[in-house]
Parts: C-alpha cells; structure tokens; sequence
C-alpha cells in the first residue's frame, strides 16, 4: 500500500521523571492494526499512550511518525472518564460535534460539512436517536458510544481508546468490542487500545503488546493466547 501510515518504535526507553517504565521498545503499527494493550498497573501503559499522542517524549530512542499520523491532530483520543466527565451537561450532539474543535482555529461555528459527519457517525454507532438528549441523562454503554463518535470526528484513521470497558456491565462490553471490530474490518480504522479486560480484548484483537517491567511481548493475537494463556 502506498503512503501507509506507519508509527514505529525504535529502540524506545519510556518514563517520566526518575522511573523508567519500558526499554528496548521496538515496533511498527501499521494502518489496520487493531492492538490491545495489557500488563499489570505500573508497566507502562499509560505512559506507552502518551509518548503516541506526543504528551511524553522517550527517554532514549526515537518514536517516528508516517503518513497521515505526522499530526497530532489525525489522531482521535478516548481517554478513561472520571465522575466529572460522565455527569456533563450538553446535548450528545455538542458532545460529538466538539470532536471538530481542533480542526477550527478562530472560527466560532461548525460547517455544515462537520454537523453531517458528527451526525453520520452518529448513525454509524446507533445514538442519532439520542442527539438532544443531556449526556448525564445516559448509560455507561450509550455515553461511549457518545465519546467513540466524538473520537471519529477529531480523526477517521488512528483512535486510540483507554480502557473503554470500564465501569461497562457485560453486555455493554460486547456491545462496544463489536463496534470497535466493525470500524476496524469494515471501516480500516486503526485501533490502539488500553485494557484490564484481556480475556474479552484479544478475542478481537490483531495483535496484542504485553508491557512488563522487565520487557515485552508483541505479536499476533493468536500467538498470545497460545503462549500467555492462563
């Protein structure tokens, strides 16, 4: 494919401050990719999501940038919500429009261009019924999709998602993997995601990067499950 968007990691030392939380790290995500990211509070996660999206720099190596992921702003963000966030009061449909502030520099409104598409990703992930409704007003499953939508309007081809499930009974769970599979199959959108839920993540995963304090493992989803099932 040519001009594929590629982000490669190459022999990357990750951390903040005086704690190093990963070293040697290196990879490529191509466009397409779905990777479920797991490994045990402390090993890096957080900070692996933050060098992607530029908030941290590696303390060694080089992170590169291909294609259209050369700009922050090609890159749609989910990050965990906290009790704040989920009692916000806007409509969903200012909630997923706001996916476009980025991209407007002075300009005080939306185009007509920017409405169409947050309501088109609306429809895409089954909420166009809930555009006047007041997020608080909403359930844990339908206010992902809130965000999810809004995540496609800051960017079509690279979202990346921090823990999703959480705070999701089941069904909602499944609900939101399959969403997540459907853009990815269906859609090409790349998918980075952060989870505890790694039995339920990497049955829908491409490939699966396992942090560790003391390295890590990347591969095929199906080559993990051989190799870490429990």
């Amino acid at each position: 494919m040519t001009n594929q968007s590629e982000l490669c990691f190459s022999h990357v030392t990750l951390g903040y401050e005086s704690t190093v939380t990963t070293t040697n790290l290196t990879l490529s995500i191509h466009s397409g990719d779905y990777i479920c990211v797991v490994g045990e509070n402390g090993s890096g996660k957080s900070t692996f999501i933050k060098s992607i999206l530029g908030i941290l720099k590696p303390l060694q190596g080089e992170i590169i940038r291909k294609g259209e992921w050369k700009q922050n702003n090609s890159i749609g963000y989910l990050p965990q919500q906290t009790p704040a966030q989920r009692d916000f009061p806007a409509s969903v449909q200012e909630i997923v429009c706001s996916g476009f502030l980025n991209q407007m520099g002075f300009r005080p409104f939306y185009k007509k261009q920017e409405k169409e598409k947050a309501l088109e990703n609306m429809i895409k992930l089954g909420i166009e019924n809930l555009r006047n409704r007041c997020y608080r007003e909403l359930s844990g499953g339908q206010q992902q999709r809130v965000l999810l939508a809004r995540a496609l309007c800051a960017a079509q081809k690279l979202l990346i998602l921090d823990e999703p499930t959480t705070g999701l009974d089941s069904n909602s769970s499944d609900e939101l993997y399959n969403i997540l599979n459907n853009l990815n199959d269906k859609e090409q959108i790349t998918i980075i995601m952060v989870t505890h839920d790694t039995e339920r993540a990497v049955q829908y995963a491409k490939q699966v990067l396992h942090l560790k304090h003391n390295g890590y493992f990347f591969g095929s989803s199906s080559e993990y499950q051989k190799n870490f099932k429990k």
